[in-house]
């Protein structure tokens, strides 16, 4: 078995509102020594292993199913995952 994680954010391009709706709470709880926040997605994939090439198929359903490659950008990990 393997595992994909996907971390999916906003490009730098593009205003992020619920980081700015948070950096606006953050201040108003009293901390001020944040800066930026960037709010994205994390996605878990527990994968058979079929021999198929994985980054093709991971990076295929990133870009039809996950993300909006306009307006978002992705990065992913592929792990083994002991079978118990």
């Amino acid at each position: 078995m393997k595992k994909a994680n996907v971390y999916v954010t906003l490009r730098e391009s593009v205003i992020d509102p619920q980081g700015t709706a948070a950096i606006n709470v953050l201040h108003a709880k009293g901390h001020d020594n944040v800066k930026d926040v960037r709010i994205g997605k994390y996605i878990e994939l527990t994968i058979e292993d079929t021999g198929q090439d994985l980054d093709t198929a991971v990076r295929e359903m990133c870009e039809k199913l996950f993300v909006n490659t306009n307006v978002e950008d992705y990065r992913y990990e592929v792990l083994e995952v002991e079978e118990a």
